[in-house]
Order: C-alpha cells, then sequence, then structure tokens
C-alpha cells in the first residue's frame, strides 16, 4: 500500500533524530562513594562508622563512576559534608589525578581532628568536566581526641568524696562535672543514673534524686571504644537536722578582741568543718563544733559556715553568720616599701588614716622614738620603721594597730639600665635613641631597689662610645642618626661619693643611601650577547658581594657578567651592616615569553580591520611578504590577506612568528544543490574554514542512514560523476567533524 506524504515526512523525521541522536555524547555518570574495605587490615571488611584517633585513622571508600571518559586534566575529589549532611562548606577528604582512565577504584582518607558527629555524608567531585555524584548514605564519625576515664567530683574540683558517696539533706542539690579533661566545654557528654541514660548533654549536671551517677562522652557509635566511663558518685538523700550557728546572723567585733562561733548541734561525736568565704579554717574535727574568731588578726572579717557529719546525721551545711570588725579603721604608710639614704640626706615619712580620732607613734627597729607622735617623721638613720595609731573615738576600747614596715638602707652601690626608645631593628634603623630607664641602689648583700623616681634627677649623666665621653651628651637620653657613630653605648653617673654604670648597648645603623645595579639585558639565550651587571657605585674601595639566588658567587669583579638564570643582588658591607641593592631576575629565554592577544592565523572579514597586538619583548619589527618594515610598535592593524613576519626582541634575543591573514567565508553551508549539469550548484560548496583542512571530516549519509561519501580535507567534490540519483528529489545527512568532535551537522536535498 502506498504511503501518504505526511506519512514518509514524519519516518524521513524520525530516522534523522535516530542518526543525529548517535553523534551526541552521553554525559558521564558519577555514582555515590560507599565504604570500602581496608586492604592493609587481614580479615577486615568494609566499615559501619569512623572511629578515628590518633593512633588509627586510615579508611577507604569506593567510588565508581562510567564513560565517556572524562578529560586528561581532571582531577575527582573526595568530599566530607558537615555534621548535619550539608555540603554548603565540604571538607576535601582526597583527591585522585591519576583515575581517569579507572572506572573503579578507592579513595584513602584520614578523618579530620574537628569532626564528630552522626549523619556526616561523602561524595565525589569531577573538575573536568565538572560534575558531582549523589550523596553517600549517613554515617557516623568521631575523631576520638581524649579515650582515657574521666574523673567526676562536685563542681569539679578534684576532690573526690570519701567512698565516692555524696549525701544531700533539705532537698538540696549538688552539681558533679569532670575535672581531669581539656577544653571540657567542647565536648558533647551522656550522663547516667543508675544505668539509666539521662537527657543532659552538657560537661556538669546539677542532681538532687539519689542514685548512682556517672558520665562517658558521647562518641556516638564509637563511644565503646572510646574507653571514657568515669568514676561513679552515690548521691543519697536525708532529712535536714536543723544545723545553724547560733547567736546573730551578724556580728560586730572590735578591734583585738575575739569572737567564739558555736554550732547548734554539739556533744554526739560528730565530726565539723568550719568555712570562712568558702574555704577551710578549722577541721574536720570530731567535737569541734565551736570557733574563735581572732579580730587581731588582719583579714579576720567575713562570711563564717559550719558543716557537720557523721554516723546518723545527714551531711549538713549551716546558713552563713557575717563577722565584721567595729570600729574599724584603716592606715596608709605614704612611702615605698624600702627607701635609699644617701649620706647626709634626710626623708620625712608620713601616713594616713581613717581612725576618727588618731593617735600616733613611731617605732625604728621595734623600739618606739621618744616624741615622735604626729602623722609625719623625719628621718636620716638606716632601720625599720613603722608607726601605731590608735582610734579614740567610737565603740570600742582603743587598742594601737601598726601599719606596714618600711625598711631605710644605705646603698653599697647604683647601677643604671638603659634600654632603645621605641622601634630599633639593627642594620637596618637609620637612627636609634637610647634612655636611662631604672636606677637601682645595691645593697652590699645583692639586693636591688629601683629608686629611680627619686634620684633621676640628682645624678650627672656622659655617654660613651666604645669607652670615650661623647662629647655633649650629658642627659638621660641620647639619639643616635649617623652611621659613622655606630658601636656600643654605655651611661655613666655620678652622685655624692657614688658612681654608676649602665649596661652595654650595640648601635648599628643603616645607610641611608641607595645601592643600585643594571643590566643589560634580562632574558639569557644562547649565542646571544652576555648579560653584564654593574653598580651606580664606586665598588673601587668597597667590600662586597655579588649574589644569585642568596649565595655569594663573586667578590672581585665591580661588574658580573651573568651565565645562569636566577636573581641577582649586589651587597655592600658598610660600617658592619650590609647594604642590599635592588635584584635583578635573569629568566631562561622562551618564546611563550612573546604573547600575542590572537591567534598567529586571523581571519579577517574584507573591507574590514583586524589588529593583532603582541607583548611580552622589549621591542617588535612586523614585515610584510616582501620582507618590507612595516611597523616597529606592539601591534598591526591588518586588512589585506596575506603572509606577515612578526620579530620580537628581548634584550639580545629574538622570536619569530608567521602571522597567516586569509579572508572570511561569508556565505552559508548550502542545504540544496541541482544536478542537472548547467555547470550552476552542481556540487555541494563548503566555506574555506571546512573544506581542504586535513583535520576535517566530511560524512555523508543517505536516507537510509547509509555512509555514501566520507573524505578527510574535502575537496567540494561531492556529488562525484559516478553517483547516481533515482528520485527527482533526495534527502541527505551530513556531519562534519574535527578530531572526532562535531562542527556542523544537517541535511542536503538533491534536485535533479
Amino acid at each position: 500500500m502506498k504511503k501518504s506524504n505526511s506519512t514518509y515526512s514524519i519516518l524521513v523525521l524520525a530516522f534523522a533524530f535516530v542518526l543525529l541522536g548517535t553523534f551526541v555524547s552521553q554525559a558521564q555518570v558519577l555514582n555515590k562513594p560507599v565504604p570500602a574495605d581496608n586492604p592493609n587490615l587481614a580479615g577486615n571488611s568494609a566499615w559501619t562508622a569512623v572511629c578515628a584517633s590518633g593512633g588509627f585513622n586510615e579508611y577507604f571508600v569506593n567510588f565508581t563512576w562510567d564513560p565517556p571518559m572524562v578529560d586528561s586534566n581532571n582531577e575527582f575529589i573526595l568530599e566530607l559534608s558537615d555534621a548535619d549532611g550539608y555540603f554548603s562548606n565540604p571538607t576535601e577528604l582526597a583527591r585522585a589525578s591519576d583515575k581517569n582512565t579507572t572506572f573503579d577504584f578507592e579513595f584513602q582518607f584520614a578523618l579530620p581532628a574537628e569532626m564528630r558527629g552522626e549523619s556526616f555524608k561523602m561524595r565525589v567531585r569531577s573538575t573536568s568536566p565538572a560534575k558531582t555524584s549523589p550523596a553517600s548514605d549517613a554515617f557516623s564519625m568521631y575523631f576520638i581526641d581524649y579515650n582515657a576515664p574521666l574523673l567526676i567530683s562536685v563542681d569539679g574540683s578534684g576532690d573526690i568524696p570519701s567512698g565516692g558517696q555524696i549525701q544531700i539533706c533539705g532537698g538540696g542539690s549538688v552539681t558533679l562535672k569532670p575535672h581531669n579533661i581539656p577544653n571540657a566545654d567542647t565536648y558533647i557528654y551522656n550522663w547516667y543514673r543508675s544505668g539509666t541514660l539521662l537527657a543532659e548533654k552538657s560537661e556538669s549536671i546539677t542532681v538532687s534524686e539519689s542514685g548512682m551517677y556517672y558520665v562517658e562522652l558521647d562518641y556516638g557509635n564509637c563511644s565503646g571504644s572510646a574507653n571514657t566511663l568515669s568514676n561513679t558518685i552515690e548521691i543519697s538523700t536525708g532529712t535536714s537536722s536543723g544545723l545553724a550557728i547560733n547567736g546573730a546572723s551578724n556580728i560586730e567585733v572590735c578591734p583585738g578582741e575575739t569572737q567564739l562561733l558555736e554550732a547548734s548541734i554539739s556533744g554526739q561525736g560528730y565530726t565539723y568543718t568550719w568555712y570562712k568565704d568558702g574555704s577551710i579554717v578549722s577541721g574536720p574535727t570530731v567535737e569541734a563544733s565551736t570557733y574563735t574568731v581572732n579580730a587581731g588578726i588582719s583579714g579576720f572579717e567575713g562570711s563564717y559556715e559550719v558543716e557537720i557529719s557523721g554516723s546518723g546525721v545527714c551531711t549538713e551545711l549551716s546558713d552563713p553568720v557575717t563577722v565584721s570588725s567595729s570600729g574599724s579603721f584603716e592606715i596608709t604608710l605614704n612611702n615605698q616599701e624600702n627607701i635609699v639614704l644617701l649620706p647626709s640626706q634626710t626623708k620625712t615619712l608620713s601616713v594616713s588614716t581613717t581612725a576618727s580620732s588618731a593617735a600616733y607613734q613611731w617605732y625604728k627597729d621595734g623600739a618606739a622614738i621618744t616624741d615622735a607622735t604626729s602623722n609625719t617623721l623625719v628621718i636620716g638613720e638606716t632601720g625599720e620603721y613603722y608607726v601605731e595609731v590608735t582610734n579614740n573615738g567610737g565603740p570600742c576600747t582603743p587598742a594601737p594597730v601598726a601599719s606596714a614596715t618600711t625598711t631605710v638602707v644605705t646603698p653599697d652601690s647604683f647601677e643604671f639600665v638603659v634600654d632603645y626608645v621605641g622601634t630599633y631593628t639593627s642594620c637596618e634603623s637609620v637612627d636609634a635613641t637610647l634612655s636611662l630607664t631604672t636606677i637601682n641602689a645595691v645593697s652590699d648583700s645583692g639586693a636591688k631597689t629601683d629608686v629611680t623616681q627619686d634620684l633621676q634627677n640628682a645624678f650627672d649623666y656622659q655617654w660613651k662610645l666604645n669607652g670615650a665621653d661623647v662629647s655633649g651628651e650629658t642627659s638621660k637620653t641620647i639619639t643616635i642618626s649617623d652611621q659613622e657613630d655606630n658601636g656600643q653605648y654605655d651611661l655613666f653617673g655620678s652622685i655624692d661619693a657614688f658612681e654608676a654604670s649602665s649596661n652595654s648597648l650595640q648601635i648599628k645603623l643603616a645607610s641611608n643611601e641607595t645601592l643600585q645595579i643594571t643590566a643589560n639585558g634580562t632574558v639569557l639565550c644562547e649565542g646571544g650577547e652576555a648579560i653584564v651587571l654593574e653598580s651606580t657605585t664606586d665598588l673601587t674601595n668597597e667590600s662586597f658581594e655579588w649574589k644569585k639566588d642568596g649565595t655569594v658567587v663573586d667578590t672581585s669583579s665591580e661588574s658580573f657578567t651573568v651565565s645562569e638564570t636566577g636573581v641577582y643582588q649586589l651587597v655592600i658591607t658598610s660600617n658592619e651592616c650590609a647594604l642590599m641593592s635592588n635584584e635583578i631576575t635573569i629568566s631562561e629565554f622562551d618564546e611563550s615569553l612573546l604573547v600575542l592577544d590572537k591567534p598567529k592565523d586571523l581571519i579577517i572579514i574584507e573591507g574590514e580591520t583586524q589588529t593583532l597586538t603582541a607583548s611580552g619583548a622589549d621591542s617588535y619589527e612586523w614585515y610584510d611578504a616582501g620582507n618590507n618594515l612595516i611597523s616597529s610598535s606592539s601591534f598591526y592593524d591588518f586588512t589585506e590577506e596575506g603572509e606577515y613576519l612578526l620579530i620580537a626582541s628581548f634584550g639580545t634575543c629574538t622570536v619569530s612568528k608567521v602571522i597567516t591573514v586569509t579572508y572570511r567565508d561569508m556565505f552559508a553551508i548550502p542545504n540544496v544543490i541541482t544536478t542537472n549539469g548547467d555547470g550552476i550548484n552542481d556540487l555541494w560548496v563548503l566555506p574555506n574554514s571546512y573544506s581542504r583542512d586535513p583535520n576535517v571530516l566530511v560524512t555523508i549519509f543517505n536516507e537510509r542512514g547509509e555512509q555514501v561519501f566520507s573524505q578527510a580535507g574535502y575537496e567540494n567534490n561531492w556529488p562525484q560523476s559516478t553517483t547516481s540519483f533515482n528520485k527527482q528529489s533526495m534527502i541527505f545527512y551530513y556531519k562534519i567533524t574535527r578530531g572526532g568532535k562535531s562542527l556542523k551537522q544537517g541535511t542536503i536535498t538533491v534536485i535533479k
């Protein structure tokens, strides 16, 4: 039966799509990575969780992919998600650049030390072409950086109770916390009560229920292998016995008096522990139900508590009682702790106090000084001085309170300490300032007392350079700004019969000169003119070094001839400091140093201009086909077809490039030809960009998909004289490729 024209057209189009589909490449398929066996462990199987540590951190995943092939420069990269399975900021675990022809291989990876979580995923990414595999299943991954048993105690104090038992009374609570793990707050914890996992995950837990409490680090499925299970604390509860400290909750005591504190429960063989401001001051002692506060001892004021424990009683802490001083006052000795007294010199000691009606008595070496009863005392002898102050106003019986002691000494000698002021770097700074920072009085025993404040303006000073006086430098500070003044500086001084000297400081100033070297070229080429380095500074009387890549290569030649590539520099030693020149980099000649901004084979439209620009060289010359110089700039505007020559100079080296300019074809690939022999449109003629190129393959198929013509370097010669056409109009299909890559494809209608 004869088919209709419409049916025939549909069949032809369907065949065309099937045929053209064979020319379209399929994309690579990257499969999700899966855990793999560790080949370095005998009898091992694929892992189900990663439990890494400092002792073991070697894991493998298997990865497969399907062709077509990836590019030769491709890399496969194994990536890890965050702990929640997201890849917004993935971590690279491994990469492979040698598996571009291997469709089934293993990645080896180590888990980063900061990773801990239950839902990590992995994926593989290729770079060329850029594709990403599906994510793997979620896995538990932990780096076990702490794998020792934890120790828990009350508030992490490190004091584990005897027998691991704590009794809580009267509805109280206690906080348990590990005390032997660094950076404890960075971990997640599993807390247990009598074997039951609790909801708390932080480093501490506050408990009020009885039970056996212990903890471990939460490493997920890896917790058991981490061996972090702690000691056990047994919490028991009981009823409060009503322990208290008898009397008022606020007690005032006069200076020098005592106050007896007494527990409300006594005489039953219990153990008592007394606390002041949270720290133990007495006990634990059996039957020590009282504690005496001595107001004659400095610092007695504070908050006092008592704790009771023992057989048949609940361990309990009393409410606090505050003990303060009544009529207390402060004494401030207004002089430094140690005073240096020079011969024939006097000093004045003074005291200030908050006493409302003060009386004073000064003491020297423990003995009262006659008539020394004011708040000041003029001294002229060495010894230990203090003052007693009596407060004659207020509710308490007057009792003297002694001040701190001031020791007055005569020095055996003095010493100076000098230092650099501001930033100073040897052989880099161009100026330096030195100054006196400290004056120490030194006793015969070697003890030092800082007397800078008292005596810095009393000394006569002299700076010395290399042991000789520096003229006019008689202050505490000196500034050096000339390289000729480099050397060792000391400060000397005198007061009365004493002389003092300082530590020594070395000054090495850099020269403020600029050392410059030049070269007649920077590119080294075989057969070219020698590259010579020269200095703008006369080296006749200088000590110098030519260096290549930091290594000395010459110390005698005032100009240096380069024979190797590298970084060159000249160094002159001037006044013990190195004066360094600029650096000159000599590179190996390479034609790639010449860069063209367009291909050297240019295609232009007839009547238009195409500009080709060169860079990287020192100079350029452009020649036409007749060897005529047409330009000496870095670019040339091409308007005509032909061959041109570019010569680029790099010092004494040259690079030549032949530039070919052709006109662009201005017609498209024809899709209809006639074979009536009239000489017009009898052949299928392609543009120059596709014809006569040996790298371009032209293939033609008939309507049944059979190849009827194939030619590399197509000569515009189809159909050939032997080709016959048995229909008035026939459809053919063509494909144009270069190196296996499709350039064009379509249909050709042949009309007889």
